[in-house]
């Protein structure tokens, strides 16, 4: 009788220990699946966690490179071939221009076999060659002004205020990058968006302020301002920041 009594504590012993057992097995499996199994829950939440660190590097690589935010406008995007033994190759040639709407702006031009990287070419180049243009008011130019290039001639007016962007085409795209909110332009001549970038370039290249022209002669800026007859030099004067 001792040793059946003995016999029978063993037993329920040894199920209490598979019964024990059995949760801790259920869990190391559910674990298993976590990390790798059939689901693949674990390799989701690991491309998660990585796919963030991307994101959080890609937002950083921004600040560094731009460190401020920059407006792109694309302007013509040209597809090209060329005939060879196999078939045809195609290319694409990008012209961007983008500015910071604060005065800057830059035009750049990007050649390769697929869109989107031509795309980023000609946006690294129109950032390294960015002309500061100064603005009356930060919104209009300070005088009228021609440029031309090749068959492309352009006139651009300052305008007073409301009169918005009277330009079309490639011009329309530069003025809005540069942050100049009422200018009239005018293109004759060729319309070949390329031509037609360069010599807006070159006609606001040219554009000067009464800030630069007092400092070169050596004078006031109200005593230029006020050689027109202008009543209110001392205010306009006051006004000018550029």
């Amino acid at each position: 009788m001792a040793d059946e009594n003995n016999q029978a504590p063993e037993g329920a012993g040894f199920e209490a220990q598979d019964a024990g057992a059995a949760p801790q097995e259920q869990q190391g499996r559910g674990r298993g699946r976590g990390r790798g199994g059939p689901g693949g829950g674990g390799d989701r939440g690991r491309g998660g966690r990585d796919g963030n660190r991307g994101r959080r590097d890609d937002r950083r690589g921004n600040q560094e490179d731009g460190g401020e935010e920059l407006i792109e406008k694309l302007v013509h995007i040209n597809r090209v071939s060329k005939t060879v033994k196999g078939g045809k190759r195609f290319g694409f040639a990008a012209l961007v221009v983008v500015g910071d709407g604060k005065g800057r702006v830059g035009f750049g031009h990007g050649k390769a076999r697929e869109v989107p990287e031509a795309i980023s070419k000609a946006t690294a180049s129109a950032k390294k060659k960015m002309l500061r243009v100064p603005l009356k008011e930060g919104r209009t130019l300070h005088h009228d002004g021609a440029g031309h290039f090749g068959a492309g001639r352009v006139y651009v007016r300052s305008a007073p205020q409301g009169t918005g962007i009277i330009a079309g085409g490639p011009m329309r795209a530069v003025f809005e990058s540069l942050g100049v909110a009422d200018v009239v332009t005018k293109s004759v001549g060729t319309s070949n968006p390329y031509n037609m970038i360069r010599a807006t370039f070159e006609a606001l290249g040219e554009q000067t302020s009464p800030k630069s022209v007092a400092q070169r002669r050596g004078k006031k800026i109200a005593d230029l301002l006020g050689r027109g007859g202008s009543q209110t030099a001392e205010a306009d004067a006051a006004a000018v920041t550029e």
